[in-house]
């Protein structure tokens, strides 16, 4: 009997499901997958790739599990163009005490 006979089918899905199921562009989708972050597609043809199913899924649950802390927001004190003043000081009176 042949190895392949025994192994169960896995379903596909090709990219307009993809980007039903992950809502990301194709070039955050690609770069993900060189960094090894998400699962690597495969071609059926020269012309058709898919994803596996259940590990597109695997990866979301993954993802929903472990949430991704936020970055930091920018420091706006070192902008030049528009830099952020310190503190209102009291303003000047016209007239001085002297």
């Amino acid at each position: 009997m042949n190895a392949t006979a025994n192994t169960p089918i896995r379903r596909t899905i090709r990219r307009q499901q993809l980007r039903e199921m992950v809502p990301l562009a194709d070039s955050t989708i690609y770069e993900m997958e060189q960094r090894g972050e998400f699962p690597r597609r495969f071609a059926l043809t020269p012309r058709c790739v898919v994803w596996d199913l259940s590990e597109v899924q695997a990866w979301l649950v993954a993802r929903r599990s472990k949430p991704i802390l936020r970055a930091p927001g920018p420091d706006v004190k070192q902008r030049r163009a528009r830099p952020v003043k310190g503190p209102d000081r009291a303003p000047r009176s016209a007239l001085t005490v002297g």
